[in-house]
């Protein structure tokens, strides 16, 4: 694909990932006057809305597994891959804000995304192993609160940077949100 081909379709599906979450009714025809290209070459390139949204849902997944290997989950310490991996996918959140329980429902992504679960299990497993995560929580309870805190930190902390916001979500997965010292209800 010619350089400006690329550009033109990432810019499509960016601009559309941004439309159709702030409208999920979006035109191919508007989000291609927004992404500044004739609607026509939106039209060439896919079919039907459809097939934009699995374009998008298909870069946004794209995104993801290029935050997870950047991360090093495997291989770099544990404390400097959890804030590698909140910190490229509060990044991903903010580029692709798509509705993602729509985009699980798409067989190809959902097979990708349970193996992206399984690793970030495993990655989470080791943080447990090595002492960065309590280990008296239930199984998975780690996963199950870090990808609220990704998504909130994304669309709420926009004022911050990436790195910024990865650095509160962190905190607040280590430390809570409660005072030190303060008296524990048991």
């Amino acid at each position: 694909m010619r350089a400006d081909a690329t550009r033109n379709l990432e810019r499509v599906l960016s601009t559309g990932a941004r439309m159709l979450a702030d409208d999920p009714s979006a035109t191919i025809a508007a989000i291609a006057a927004a992404a500044g290209v004739d609607r026509r070459t939106v039209y060439r390139r896919f079919a039907s809305r459809e097939d934009l949204m699995a374009a998008v849902y298909t870069a946004r997944y794209d995104a993801v597994e290029e935050a997870v290997e950047a991360a090093r989950l495997r291989e770099a310490p544990v404390a400097v891959a959890l804030h590698r991996y909140v910190e490229g996918i509060i990044a991903v959140n903010r580029k692709w804000p798509v509705e993602t329980s729509r985009m699980l429902r798409e067989a190809t992504i959902s097979e990708r995304r349970r193996r992206l679960v399984d690793e970030v299990g495993v990655f989470l497993r080791r943080a447990t192993d090595e002492g960065l995560l309590r280990s008296d929580l239930p199984p998975g309870w780690a996963a199950t609160v870090l990808s609220p805190l990704m998504e909130h930190a994304a669309e709420d902390l926009s004022e911050l940077s990436a790195a910024q916001a990865a650095d509160v979500v962190v905190d607040t997965l280590l430390r809570g949100v409660g005072t030190p010292g303060a008296p524990q209800q048991r």
